[in-house]
């Protein structure tokens, strides 16, 4: 399907850079590595969580590990272990974020904001998506 006929802005995703979940520990990191020999490329603290990403083929799962308060401790406090996002790479984070609100997409993140591992990252507001949280990626854009 290469069909963009239903595209309503000019954004063009390159590719899914990762899928994110929580975990209250490590238990769905370990599993992934001992299960699947997947293992961990980068680990990076944030604030309030710790990020680990898993290389998987070209793409990476994201464990979103709660350190202190803060969205990622929200989530697992109200969801548990699970699913938290998807993230698709852009070639500019800016430019897909200014076509989304044109377009009529609620943001989180109304401009760019420095993510992990060097990347440019936006969030759109899971309303706008059918309850599904989206972020945006660019890579080796951060300051």
């Amino acid at each position: 399907m290469s069909d963009t006929s239903l595209n309503v802005t000019g954004l063009r995703v390159t590719g899914l850079h990762h899928v994110a979940f929580t975990e209250h520990g490590t238990e769905v990191t370990d599993a992934l590595q001992r299960l699947f020999g997947l293992a961990v490329a980068h680990t990076e603290p944030a604030e309030g969580f710790t990020e680990r990403m898993l290389r998987a083929g070209p793409c990476y799962l994201q464990a979103l590990q709660p350190t202190g308060d803060g969205v990622v401790q929200r989530a697992v406090q109200r969801r548990g272990t699970g699913l938290h996002h998807i993230a698709l790479q852009v070639d500019d984070v800016a430019a897909a974020l200014t076509e989304l609100a044109t377009a009529g997409a609620r943001l989180i993140d109304p401009v760019p904001r420095p993510g992990g591992m060097g990347t440019l990252i936006g969030f759109v507001h899971p309303k706008s998506v059918g309850g599904v949280l989206i972020e945006l990626v660019q890579e080796g854009a951060a300051p």
